[in-house]
């Protein structure tokens, strides 16, 4: 896994590229995600299918991964079993 690598989902419709960080293993729905898609899927565990949604950058807490999803889908991405969360807007400057 290196910037600019496209992830997928193996539960769920989820699709991910990574923005920054390498050498780990992102989670979706409690399962690896893989550079290719499954023939079939499973479904997301209980307690990890809060869902992505496009556009939106997800980090975690450290600050050493970023993910951008590409396609949401319904299971929640995880690294090492901690919840990634949603990358906060940086507020555009005040004009006067």
């Amino acid at each position: 896994m290196k910037p600019g690598t496209k992830l997928k989902s193996t539960v769920c419709d989820t699709e991910v590229m990574v923005i920054r960080g390498s050498g780990m293993v992102v989670e979706c729905g409690g399962a690896p995600m893989a550079q290719e898609s499954p023939a079939q899927k499973g479904s997301p565990q209980a307690g990890w299918d809060k869902g992505t949604q496009i556009g939106k950058r997800y980090v975690d807490v450290a600050g050493s991964i970023e993910l951008l999803c590409v396609k949401p889908g319904q299971g929640s991405l995880s690294l090492g079993g901690i919840a990634l969360l949603l990358k906060d807007a940086k507020p555009l400057p005040a004009s006067d």
